[in-house]
Formats: C-alpha cells, structure tokens, sequence
C-alpha cells in the first residue's frame, strides 16, 4: 500500500504543471496568521452573519480575521439586532475596531474602501448579491450553492467577466491537497477508466420545524429585505427556519450539503455538462401534512455523460449515517466509509477510490485477499478552508481566477438545478444543449430554467 505524505506532496506539487495550470493555491499552512499594516489590509463586508456568516469571519482557525491581513467594515444582516450582536466578537479580533452595522447591504456597496463582500445569506440572495456587487467594483466570495436557478447563475458568469471580478464559490474542496492530489492520480489514468461515480448526501432529519401561522415580523427584522428576489409572502417564521427545504428559497439537500460532493465529484471527473439528466423520489419519512418543507427526503438522481454514468443518492433519515467529524478532518483517519454520510466513490477499470469532502481523504480500494480489504494507494485530507480563503485572497491581490471560480460554481449548481426540475416534473428525463445550457425540447422544464423576481430585488440581465 502507498501512502501519499501531505507535505511530499505539497513540496512536489507547488511548482508543478498541474498546479500552475489550474491557477491552484498549495500552503503548507495557510492557518497561520500574519499582520499587515492597515493600508494592506484586505477590507471586506459581511452579508449574513447567521452561523455560517460568522464562521467564516471569526473562526479562531479558519476565519478571515484570523488571517491578519483582513478587516471587516460592514455587518449587513436584516435582523438588526443579530448585527448589532456580532459587533463585538469581529472588532475584539480586528485591534477593537468596530464595524458599522446595516441592514441593507447596498450601503456596503457604495463604499469605495470595500474590497469585498462574503455572502453568506440563504440561496436565493447568492445571485443578486453577486452580481450587484461586481457592478459595484467589488470581489466576491459567495458560499454555496453559487445560484437559485440555472439563468441566474449565467448572469453572475456574465457580471464577474464584465467587471473583472474575483469570484470564488465556497466549495473549499477545490482547494484542498489531498483533492488536488486524487485529481492527478485520476488524471495520470491510475484508476483506468471510469465509467461510473456515485455521490451520496446521506443525514438525519435537519432543518425543518412544523407549520405556523403568519404573523408580524420581530421588532428589527427587514422581512421585506429577507424575503428579497422571492415571491410576494407574510411573515412567518416557519419559513425563515426551513428556508433549506423550501423551493422559493433552496433546492432540498441536493443544493446545501450536496452541493460540495457534487462540485467535488465533477472536478475530480473533469465533467462539464451531461447530456441528459433524471431524478425521482420524495418526501417520504417526514409527515409533509405537518412540516413546512417541500423538498424531497429521499431523491435519486442519474446525470449521464460520455461513456460516464453519475448518480446522486439523497436520504434524511437515519442516525446511522454519520457525516465526518472534526476528528477525522484534522487528523491521519478516514471515514467509516459504508456509512459516511457524504462520500464519493469512483469506478475505474483498475481500482475503486472512495473520496471524503471536507478533510477525509481518499483511498484506492484493488481486488480483496483473503477476504480482507486491500488498499492500494491513500492519502489523509485536512479541512481546507484556510487554503480555500488564502487563494481568494491571494487572487484578489493577483487578478487571477480563484480555485471555485464562478464559472465551475455555476456548472456544478446546474446539475442541482437539473435534477430538482426532473423531479419537480415528475421524473422526467431532460437532455441538456452544452452550449446554452437550455433543456431541450421541453418548454415546461424551460420555464424552470428562470425565476421571476420582486421588484426592487430583481437580477439583471447581463449584457457583455
């Protein structure tokens, strides 16, 4: 069995053909900070300081303060009071300087002095404040998944190109070594062919709470501004609290934890578009008469390409079913493969490797002796938001495309959005045009392709 060492590997890789030409960011620790005089300072604008937002600016390992060449000037959420509470942990980490507070983040986006912005709001709001943001002359690190539907997702292709902007999705695997290094060993033809992958998003019940009836919004809380691009509704806090699963908002699992297994999977295949597209299933745990959510639980999806077959395998159900820990991402472990919640398994004619996201590493499984497994080649993963923010960083100085570049973002959410038409017609099977990325002869499928919007909160149409 071969062992693949981090540290060869970055040592080996840094300068090599295949990081060069992939515009990849490899540190050998990127979690160590580093000050910078205030006039080389990264200045940036947080919009949404939920869990994730807040994560990604103050986390003692991986946020972007603890960088020491970034600085936050705007908190931009519409509960007002949530703002005002993260004032504090963000300025102790930034030499007490406080960060304004707004609600309406367009404000952020009138200030010359904003480099950037970190959008971390729910999924309907990642395209509009993408694409204002690039018109405003600012770079963007938008999480994932990068859109809401497949027209939207163009636009913001289109706004980062015309502006010149850095946009870089938050799927952190691109910019983890030990992926890297499975891209290459795929790449040197070391598995031999692959003809089939599957994908797996597998937990317990998430993110979903009963119905409840509308009301007032909370003393402070912009409704209208949460509510945004989305159809015209009242308030009700049943949908602020299962926004996941609810079509006007999200895509269902498929488009939230899925979403990185997904990216991971089509870069590690070097796979663009498929050329037809199938999903079933349904809400079949969970009562669907008592809880707000619409997306399925249980989803099959099947993305066929040349001489490729990719399936998606979605259950919420199951405490069996075990997403890597904090233990197994830093540290020499792998999964319990047959039940990690999120893995990835490939099939070659020579080997089967088996892919965590987020840290888990990989290995190369050949046939079995003597009834036990055999691993013929592995590496241990870390997680990689600090590498993922380092390049974000490093190519806003640069000029460069980041590693999640919007382009690849916008690729990997099509085939979120194409299963999720599939399956909201009834599992119809879709054949997609590589070169519009339209659905072919399918005029009820087509009108999924574009959302409308609610004025003022409306994506333009992006003319280059």
């Amino acid at each position: 069995m071969s062992t693949i060492n981090r540290r060869t590997f970055l040592d080996q890789s840094k300068n090599s053909a295949l990081g060069l030409a992939a515009g990849l960011t490899i540190l050998r620790n990127a979690r160590s900070a580093r000050g910078a005089p205030a006039a080389d300072k990264v200045i940036l604008a947080a919009v949404g300081v939920g869990g994730r937002g807040m994560h990604l600016a103050t986390d003692p390992n991986y946020g972007f303060l603890c960088r020491g060449d970034c600085e936050y000037a705007y908190i931009c959420d519409p509960d007002a009071s949530r703002g005002a509470g993260r004032v504090k942990p963000i300025a102790d980490m930034q030499g007490g300087r406080e960060p304004q507070v707004v609600q309406d983040f367009r404000k952020a986006l009138d200030d010359k002095s904003v480099d950037a912005i970190i959008s971390a709001t729910p999924d309907h709001w990642h395209a509009l404040s993408t694409v204002w943001a690039c018109q405003a002359g600012k770079d963007v690190y938008v999480e994932k998944p990068a859109h809401h539907s497949c027209w939207e997702g163009q636009q913001m292709v289109a706004a980062a190109r015309k502006h010149n902007r850095v946009v870089q999705i938050g799927t952190q695997n691109r910019s983890a070594p030990y992926n890297i290094a499975a891209r290459k060993y795929i790449e040197e033809g070391r598995l031999g062919g692959i003809h089939l992958c599957r994908i797996y998003n597998q937990k317990p019940p998430w993110g979903m709470t009963t119905k409840q009836p509308n009301s007032d919004p909370p003393s402070g809380f912009d409704w209208d501004i949460w509510n945004g691009p989305a159809p015209e509704h009242p308030y009700n806090v049943g949908l602020v609290r299962t926004w996941h699963h609810l079509w006007r908002y999200s895509g269902g699992d498929i488009a939230n934890d899925a979403s990185h297994q997904i990216d991971l999977a089509r870069w590690l295949l070097g796979v663009d578009y498929p050329k037809t597209v199938y999903s079933t299933g349904g809400r079949f745990a969970t009562d669907p008469e008592q809880l707000v959510a619409e997306t399925p639980d249980t989803q099959i999806a099947l993305y066929d390409f040349d001489r490729l077959l990719v399936s998606f395998e979605l259950t919420l159900y199951g405490q069996y079913m075990l997403k890597t820990d904090e233990v197994v991402r830093n540290s020499d472990m792998f999964p319990m493969w047959m039940q990690n919640a999120t893995r990835i398994e490939i099939f070659g004619t020579d080997g089967l490797m088996v892919v965590g996201r987020h840290g888990g590493g990989w290995q190369v499984f050949v046939r079995p002796q003597n009834r036990e497994p055999v691993v013929k080649d592995q590496m241990y993963g870390r997680f990689p938001d600090p590498e993922h923010k380092e390049n974000f960083i490093q190519c806003i100085r640069s000029r460069q495309k980041p590693n999640a570049d919007v382009l690849e973002g916008h690729r990997s959410a099509l085939m979120i959005h194409y299963a999720n038409i599939s399956y909201r017609l009834g599992g119809q099977k879709l054949t997609i045009d590589p070169q519009t990325e339209h659905i072919v002869d399918n005029p009820e499928a087509m009108q999924m392709f574009q959302r409308t919007y609610r004025a003022p909160w409306v994506v333009p149409e992006i003319k280059v």
